[in-house]
């Protein structure tokens, strides 16, 4: 299965990451530390990237889109 979207819950030092697939399947759910977090973009086949609007969320859109995917921030509430 290919990685489709994928969800970033963005903090301070480990970040949260769940991927799915077309088909809505879970593909995979880890947490990643801050020093990685581009790498394992960077393995990932083209995609959509959801986080939560905040402070940091536009640096890593920033980042994550120079380096692999779209990526878009979402408002809570």
């Amino acid at each position: 299965m290919t990685v489709t979207t994928v969800g970033l819950d963005l903090a301070r030092h480990v970040f949260h990451v769940h991927g799915i697939s077309e088909t809505r399947r879970r593909i995979f759910n880890k947490k990643i530390k801050r020093a990685q977090l581009l790498a394992f973009f960077e393995t990932l086949p083209r995609c959509v990237i959801g986080m939560e609007a905040c402070g940091s969320a536009h640096h890593w859109g920033r980042e994550i889109g120079a380096a692999t995917c779209a990526s878009w921030a979402m408002t809570c509430g």
